[in-house]
């Protein structure tokens, strides 16, 4: 793995204690709506974090609501998994986590969701922020969702 440091996330095995706290978040959904919402990381024990986002959902219908989403994300040696808050727990993706352009930390995994094509990247970016980005391709499903994170102070 390449690691590097960068002044708000150090090396990529610091990336999972630095998430803990809260977030607030704008969520572009292309064609469909947008989101804004605090999100939080708490942990559940020394390799694990619970996610929790809240907002006000905004369709271009002009339909609103509040929405709310859950995961577990869980350490490993190069980065963290990300299940779906469910019992068990199940798998959503594993990222593995290497420097990239401008001193910022990011890795990208596939997920299939039967015939649906998740392609997920997470960019820790040297400014203390993250992205989340989805692109969703198949026969159900065709967005692409940004989700940008700044640290709630």
């Amino acid at each position: 793995m390449n690691e590097t440091v960068t002044d708000s996330w150090g090396d990529a095995s610091e990336v999972m204690k630095r998430l803990t706290g809260s977030w607030s978040f704008d969520r572009l959904i292309a064609g469909q709506g947008s989101m804004q919402g605090l999100a939080t990381f708490t942990p559940l024990d020394p390799d694990g974090l619970a996610y929790r986002e809240q907002g006000r959902l905004k369709l271009l219908t002009g339909t609103e609501l509040e929405a709310e989403r859950e995961y577990v994300f869980r350490e490993h040696g190069g980065g963290f998994d990300v299940f779906f808050k469910e019992t068990p727990l199940r798998l959503f993706h594993t990222i593995e986590l290497a420097a990239s352009d401008g001193g910022a930390v990011s890795g990208s995994a596939i997920h299939l969701c039967n015939a649906d094509r998740y392609q997920s990247t997470y960019t820790f970016r040297s400014d203390g922020g993250f992205i989340v980005r989805h692109v969703v391709a198949g026969p159900r499903k065709d967005y692409t969702m940004l989700t940008t994170y700044r640290r709630v102070v």
